[in-house]
């Protein structure tokens, strides 16, 4: 197992933990653990992650009317939204830096 999928798992149980106890800085964390998992991930996949992200992040809060595991589950799937959305920046920047370099 790389470091990078031990981070992506962290990032993971971070994201549901988040959902249920505060965490102070998880957003912050959430979008660290996203942008050194993203280091991983092969060009070939940078198009879903960046759409994940979006698409994450745009519906987070679609869970909020099912009763008393909707307020959850949207946390949740906002807090993977915010992990996608550090691994989406991170592409997008290293995607710049080599058009800038090469």
């Amino acid at each position: 197992m790389t470091v990078y999928k031990i981070v992506y798992a962290v990032g993971l149980l971070l994201a549901i933990v988040a959902a249920f106890v505060t965490v102070p800085y998880a957003p912050t964390l959430l979008a660290l653990c996203g942008a050194v998992a993203a280091f991983s991930i092969l060009p070939d996949h940078h198009v879903r992650v960046i759409v994940s992200a979006l698409l994450l992040h745009t519906v987070a809060d679609t869970f909020g009317g099912i009763p008393a595991l909707g307020t959850y589950l949207s946390m949740i799937i906002g807090n993977l939204g915010v992990m996608a959305c550090g691994a989406a920046i991170l592409i997008v920047l290293r995607n710049m830096v080599a058009r800038l370099t090469g």
